[in-house]
């Protein structure tokens, strides 16, 4: 959540508060308080919510399907063009199965109702995102927490747990900061019944040769890992999706109340996530051009002296060290055009971060004033 209220004086809790509204516009800015600003904060890290095809693919979708099919697709609401989009998502990321989930935030929770009984443990990343750690809570088995991305704390903690273990490992693809999760890693020491639950939302469509994500960046095989994302991102539209073994996709379709309790996504968002799809996968140009602005990004971040990991992640966050060093960042970034993404977020620095996404479709110029707000005093 984006919160432009002045670091300097607001409150050092962590509790969520609603923003002022914003007006994107012209696909990389917005409009604040009269201000045409560069806009760094959204994660449409290639602007496909504002494709044209993707556009008319809505429009389209709404004339010939209707809003909305009013019903959960385990009764009446099933519609062929779920199966198609889930097809689609499937042969992109090179997964043997895929399933549409109304929003991002419940994929996880899809599975977790399907696998409730199939683990002795779970084990989750001291970051993980607040859908996993709700995720967590569906499992007929204790959670056991390990130090973020530590192999080694994963190792102990698993050690703790006794013998025959079966264990589930649940964690955020790219992590706040822009950190991959060592897959390959957590894999070895989980041993051969482990599974690996990873919410891909920021990786998914960005990372690996073909944007397959962080499995594929990591270069480790799916069998053993589900991986769930949000079609809000990379994507630019809207909804979830699991990817996982076609036998998995049948236990979630008859063990999730989540899924048969909801209504899917809608038809036109639908028609519009397929045309994204085919967008991201018939033009790989958008990852060459999103990865050299990343580069360009973070090779001058880090040059200057910001501890910067150097991943193909398109996110970037800067933590203030104090309120002063917050309310000065955010006067330089206004200064040189660009939106003030200081935000607050369940478990980040009760003061927020900035947090900025980068994205195929920013000028050069947009990111050099990105740049100068963040490093120049």
């Amino acid at each position: 959540m984006i919160s432009p209220s002045n670091p300097a004086t607001s409150s050092s809790s962590s509790e969520m508060r609603e923003p002022e509204p914003l007006q994107q516009i012209e696909r990389t800015r917005v409009l604040y308080r009269n201000r045409k600003l560069s806009y760094f904060a959204g994660c449409d890290y290639f602007r496909l919510s504002s494709h044209p095809k993707v556009m008319r693919a809505v429009a389209t979708g709404l004339k010939k399907y209707g809003l909305n099919v009013a019903a959960s697709r385990l009764t009446t609401g099933n519609h062929v063009l779920y199966a198609k989009l889930e097809a689609a998502l499937s042969r992109f990321f090179g997964a043997p199965a895929a399933l549409l989930i109304g929003n991002g935030y419940a994929t996880n929770c899809v599975v977790a109702q399907a696998l409730r009984d199939d683990f002795t443990h779970v084990v989750i990343d001291a970051k993980a995102h607040p859908s996993l750690r709700d995720a967590s809570r569906f499992f007929n088995a204790p959670v056991l927490e390990f130090q973020h991305r530590d192999a080694q704390d994963l190792a102990r903690v698993l050690a703790g747990a006794g013998r025959h273990v079966k264990p589930i490992l649940l964690t955020d693809g790219v992590s706040t900061l822009g950190e991959l999760a060592p897959l390959a890693e957590y894999l070895k020491i989980l041993g051969p019944s482990g599974f690996i639950l990873v919410d891909d939302a920021h990786g998914a469509g960005v990372l690996g040769k073909t944007g397959r994500g962080t499995p594929e960046a990591a270069g480790v095989s799916r069998q053993r890992i589900i991986q769930t994302t949000t079609l809000s991102k990379a994507f630019g539209v809207y909804g979830g999706v699991i990817l996982s073994a076609r036998s998995l996709r049948e236990k979630m379709v008859a063990g999730s109340s989540v899924l048969a309790g909801s209504t899917p996504l809608p038809l036109p968002l639908a028609n519009a996530a397929l045309q994204a799809v085919r967008i991201l996968k018939q033009d790989p140009a958008l990852r060459r051009r999103l990865q050299r602005n990343v580069e360009y990004v973070k090779n001058t971040l880090r040059a200057a002296g910001f501890p910067i990991p150097m991943t193909g992640a398109a996110v970037i966050a800067i933590n203030p060290a104090s309120p002063n060093q917050a309310k000065a960042m955010r006067k330089r970034l206004l200064a040189h055009g660009v939106f003030p993404s200081l935000i607050r977020y369940p478990g980040g620095p009760p003061q927020g971060y900035f947090r900025f996404a980068i994205s195929s479709e920013h000028s050069r110029q947009q990111l050099d004033d990105l740049l100068l707000g963040i490093t120049s005093a």
